[in-house]
């Protein structure tokens, strides 16, 4: 015999092995069409390799799994009440055969044999269109690992495979696995559930442990990616070792086992998420008891979230508080009281000898076992046992539709694995108030519960405290939890305290969560949406305090009206002009008297006009400032500056001319009368400042700036362009100039007549202007803001005044009070006086 003919006795000696009859009908039901189940009645979290691959493995020497034998009597319970329920596949009998799956250890051989015809022979053909195997559809495995071996081998015969638990997200690949769908949310779900409680209850520093195996390291590392960008830190992860099938540990892993709790002893994170099969945390957590570990939280992934065995070491609860991700309960009438009742033995299968038990379709102290759970089980509710119960509706539903069921009945036709699985994907019913469909991805979403434990015997062990919705995927209805902390407490698990608004984060090591608070400083501010590690720059028109979250505008600094200082310089100034006012009416009542002719006659009212119209300009000075505010500062004022004093200079040097310089130049003189000398120096002094100003105002411009106060950053100078000294500077160098002449020619004539001897007026207006401009420069070049504003506006308030009081002052006071100076015949003896003491 050659190698294929003993290969292919040896694959026929297999399956028949696993086709020997079952006497306990748990296991086994005739009907019309079968179903599959691959359940987890006992477990081999090792998965060790047979020496001999043609031996099935025994798993009733494994340690035996509650929950298991649990979703195996619902799928016995669902299919039972199909069967009388005579409005779904009427005169149709469902039945199924299960196989223990020892968790890892026994996915092929069950698989074999489902796929295998009743002669027990899996042929080898090139088309599997008409092939009709033993089973319609397999509901199960129970974890991930497990689902992928089977489907890879169903999926060639395009045989439907409803898993019951299975959360790995690649299962809902259509392209790699097109025959798998889900009654329970995929781990992409799980995972924001458990992402969302973390940051409901700020935990943002975590330990992850997680299984060694396919399990374990996927859904850790699913949740690190998730983490990543959610201000999560995991402190440390540590893979938890697993133990042999019979539970016990080697001197190795015992050592493993007490370095990961002493590391978490040590840490600061209290919150662990652990990712792992339940029988593979018993020595675990039998370690964290031993090391009196106490006041964690602990958050269970969906493998043992709701284990009771697990939940039966009562001592755990010193542990911490116990939080889980898991389906969400579907109470199933009648199921608990079917859960416990004994299965009536012997019933013959059609068509099969009656032989002994096979293997792994027998479970001696499954029943007894579970009976002894029945309680917590019954308070807990059915989870992930709706899974399973929906699981076999749906195929039951997808038959129905197939089959072509009305009220009279169904035909029995032929079901091939291809022509039932889009039926499956189609179905869409109501099973228990809850909407039954599959999405594209073959996934049914049924809503996520976050459960707590508790240890109270009256209570349900595994409470509800959270929803999570997959659709709007958002975690709700949150219930207070009862923390196993002092003073009932929400633990913390921080590395590092939040920061108070207004504090930046500096980073300490690696984490991203651990880090220093350091203030914010003034002109700096903290926009936490933007970035929480650094204080972003107030903009130029704005200040902030120390810890300030937002800027505020800074205080523009400008000469207001309700000031003393502007109150008194603005009273000051209407001092001015309202005497400047009755200047002119004296003068202009006056106007033939030799008192005004002497003072330069009609020049006075072009002295006089421009100082009433500074001013009136006055109020320019206060309020914020403009472009025509600054120009009026730089251009206006200093014109009628130029105007007065050019008209002071001409009449100081007029004077002059006529008592000393008439009779040594009189052809000179004659033509200054006759071309109105005067009036065209004035002019062309004027015209002279125009070009100045002018030129001025096209290298530095008009335009208002603002600054920072250097002694208050909150505040901010509102004022004309800063070169706006320089300026001034050049704006006043032409009056500086004609101030020194006014003072010159005013200086030589000291000797004239007293009516004509202007010296000492024109002296004090002259020197007081040329002393408060140089000074109003200096000061200006040193100091900055509101003050120098005030400054320049009294040095032009009183150099108007100087000019009003100091010039034309003691010539009204003479026209009021001495008018018998104020008459021709008096003025030529005083000029007969000076003849006679010249001669």
């Amino acid at each position: 015999m050659g190698p294929q003919g003993r290969a292919a006795c040896s694959l026929l000696f297999l399956l028949q092995a696993l086709a020997e009859p079952a006497e306990n009908s748990e296991f086994f039901l005739p009907g019309d069409y079968l179903l599959g189940g691959l359940f987890t009645l006992h477990a081999n979290v090792k998965g060790i390799v047979h020496l001999n691959y043609l031996k099935v493995p025994k798993c009733k020497e494994y340690e035996m799994k509650v929950l298991g034998y649990n979703l195996m009597q619902a799928m016995r319970f669902a299919v039972e009440e199909i069967n009388n329920d005579s409005s779904l596949l009427p005169d149709v009998l469902l039945g199924y055969e299960m196989v223990d799956s020892c968790y890892m250890s026994n996915n092929v051989q069950p698989v074999l044999y489902f796929l295998s015809q009743d002669d027990y022979f899996l042929p080898i053909q090139e088309d599997y269109s008409h092939y009709v195997p033993r089973v319609v559809a397999i509901i199960g495995p129970d974890n991930s690992e497990a689902t992928k071996t089977v489907a890879n081998f169903l999926s060639l015969f395009l045989l439907p495979q409803i898993t019951y638990s299975a959360i790995n997200d690649e299962l809902g690949n259509k392209g790699r696995f097109p025959v798998v769908l889900r009654t329970m949310p995929g781990a992409d779900h799980h995972m924001e559930a458990m992402v969302q409680v973390l940051l409901h209850f700020r935990w943002n520093w975590i330990v992850v442990l997680a299984s060694g195996d396919d399990y374990g390291r996927e859904n850790s590392h699913l949740l690190s990616q998730r983490l990543a960008h959610r201000d999560i830190c995991i402190a440390f992860q540590e893979t938890l070792p697993t133990p042999q099938p019979d539970q016990t540990m080697t001197p190795q892993d015992q050592e493993r086992l007490e370095a990961i709790v002493g590391k978490l002893q040590q840490s600061t994170a209290r919150v662990v998420v652990v990712f792992s099969p339940e029988l593979a945390l018993h020595n675990f957590f039998g370690e964290v008891l031993r090391q009196n570990f106490t006041g964690a939280v602990w958050i269970a992934s969906e493998s043992w979230a709701i284990d009771p065995v697990l939940h039966n070491l009562t001592e755990l609860q010193r542990a911490g508080t116990f939080l889980g991700i898991t389906t969400q309960n579907v109470p199933i009438p009648g199921f608990s009281e079917f859960r416990v009742r004994r299965s009536r033995l012997g019933r013959p299968a059609l068509n099969r000898s009656s032989g002994g038990a096979t293997c792994n379709q027998e479970c001696d102290t499954c029943l007894n076992t579970t009976a002894s759970f029945n309680s917590i089980l019954t308070l807990s509710g059915e989870r992930v046992v709706y899974s399973v119960y929906s699981s076999v509706y749906a195929v039951a539903h997808a038959l129905h539709s197939f089959l072509g069921c009305n009220q009279s009945g169904c035909r029995k036709d032929v079901v091939y694995p291809w022509q039932l699985l889009p039926e499956i994907r189609k179905v869409n019913f109501t099973l228990l108030g809850h909407q039954i469909f599959f999405n594209e991805q073959g996934d049914l979403s049924l809503n996520l519960e976050v459960i707590q434990w508790r240890w109270d015997l009256s209570q349900n062990p595994f409470r509800s405290v959270a929803s999570y919705q997959p659709f709007k995927r958002q975690l709700k209805h949150i219930q207070d939890i009862s923390w196993n902390t002092p003073n009932n407490t929400i633990p913390v698990s921080m590395c590092s305290k939040n920061c108070q608004p207004g504090q930046k984060k500096k980073p300490v090591g690696l984490h991203p969560c651990c880090f220093e608070c350091i203030d914010c400083a003034p002109g700096t501010f903290l926009n936490q949406t933007l970035d929480e590690f650094d204080c972003q720059p107030c903009p130029s028109s704005e200040w902030s305090h120390r810890k300030d979250t937002s800027c505020f505008k800074r205080k523009l600094a400008f000469l207001e009206w309700d000031e003393a200082p502007t109150i008194a310089v603005v009273l000051l100034a209407s001092l001015g002009f309202l005497s400047t006012l009755a200047v002119v009416v004296i003068f202009w009542r006056h106007a033939q008297t030799p008192v005004v002719r002497s003072a330069g006659g009609p020049m006075c009212f072009l002295m006089l006009a421009p100082l009433l119209m500074a001013y009136a300009a006055v109020p320019v000075y206060v309020g914020p400032p403009s472009v025509s505010s600054c120009l009026f500062r730089q251009a206006f004022f200093t014109l009628c500056f130029t105007v007065c004093i050019s008209c002071i200079t001409v009449r100081s040097f007029q004077i002059v001319c006529v008592f000393k310089m008439a009779r040594r130049l009189p052809r000179a003189y004659g033509c200054w009368g006759r071309y109105h000398g005067p009036y065209v120096f004035v002019a062309s002094v004027v015209m002279l400042k125009l070009v100045i100003v002018a030129s001025s105002i096209l290298a530095t411009t008009a335009m208002p700036t603002t600054r920072v106060d250097p002694d208050n950053p909150r505040i901010m100078i509102l004022s004309c362009n800063p070169n706006y000294h320089r300026g001034l500077l050049i704006n006043t160098s032409l009056d500086l100039l004609l101030s020194v002449l006014g003072f010159g020619f005013a200086y030589t004539g000291k000797e004239l007549p007293t009516n004509y001897n202007e010296a000492k007026f024109i002296t004090f207006c002259m020197t007081f202007y040329f002393s408060s401009s140089v000074f109003l420069c200096t000061f200006m070049a040193v100091y900055s803001g509101v003050l120098v504003t005030i400054l320049d506006l009294l040095v032009t308030v009183l150099n108007l005044l100087g000019i009003s009081l100091g010039y034309f002052g003691p010539k009204c006071y003479l026209i009021l009070f001495y008018p018998e100076r104020n008459t021709p015949a008096y003025f030529n003896s005083v000029i007969q006086g000076y003849t006679m003491r010249k001669d």
